[in-house]
């Protein structure tokens, strides 16, 4: 990915825990590494293929200037997100802001946060075999469209399958679907949960009956191993009801750990299936 630089814009104002932060002011310092690709700027010679840096350095006085932060985190984040949602070129961002001036007892040149923020694709598959099952499906993609900074980029067609696990209900109907989001990846856990308990979901049986299921499938290229988040998601590679819908919209889509693409896995299970 290219990289536009802009060092050490400096600005004179009000950010700080301390009353007399916020009331005389001091000086603070910005940077920014913006991410994209310029190619297409590069050989059309077209600005509005990529970022102008004075309306970009504007932007980021703007949002020094118009609110008082407590904290540098605050103001960095504030700035990082409002470019990447403003200026749709623009894929990832690291900010750093600099207080030189900072209220410490010592003898020092500065303190700083800096922060990297950038847009991330993930793949979710969807579930229901209770009620409405195609409109259950409907209504999380609805909900998760919904969610703050985040767009569904595809969507699977709805596919009727066998019950996974626990044989004795209803047949299913699955899907998946790309998003584009800021949010990391335990705010999507943390998200789906949320539409799974606002429509009602019931924890019963494992792998029982429900009217929505939504797991996280892939989050980047990122491998999680946490108590209450695994990525890529356990068992994808065995089961079609997820390979089938994923394959219509990410058949060359690496799984970062077994190394093979979304249309092989498929291939493999339909393989052992003939046997």
């Amino acid at each position: 990915m290219d990289k536009i630089y802009i060092e050490k814009l400096e600005f004179r104002a009000y950010h700080g825990v301390f009353p007399e932060e916020k009331k005389l002011g001091q000086k603070f310092i910005v940077s920014l590494e913006l991410e994209l690709d310029t190619r297409e700027a590069a050989l059309s010679n077209n600005l509005d293929k990529t970022l102008h840096y004075g309306l970009i350095s504007e932007r980021v006085e703007s949002l020094v200037l118009e609110k008082s932060y407590d904290l540098l985190e605050s103001l960095a984040e504030k700035i990082a997100e409002t470019l990447l949602l403003e200026y749709p070129v623009l894929q990832g961002i690291k900010v750093r802001v600099d207080k030189p001036q900072a209220p410490i007892p010592l003898s020092f040149q500065t303190v700083a946060i800096e922060i990297y923020r950038s847009w991330h694709r993930v793949y979710l598959s969807l579930g229901s075999n209770l009620g409405d099952k195609k409109g259950n499906l409907d209504r999380a993609i609805e909900e998760i469209s919904s969610l703050v900074h985040t767009e569904v980029i595809r969507k699977s067609s709805f596919l009727e399958t066998e019950p996974f696990g626990y044989l004795e209900q209803d047949t299913f109907v699955n899907a998946c679907i790309e998003i584009k989001t800021l949010l990391t990846a335990k705010e999507v856990l943390k998200a789906c949960l949320g539409i799974e308990e606002k429509m009602g979901r019931k924890r019963l049986i494992k792998w029982g009956p429900r009217n929505i299921d939504i797991d996280i499938l892939f989050y980047d290229k990122e491998i999680y191993d946490e108590n209450d988040l695994v990525v890529p998601h356990p068992w994808i590679e065995e089961r079609m009801f997820v390979l089938e819908p994923l394959c219509e919209i990410a058949p060359n889509y690496i799984h970062p750990i077994l190394k093979k693409t979304i249309f092989m896995l498929k291939r493999g299970v339909e393989h052992e299936t003939t046997l």
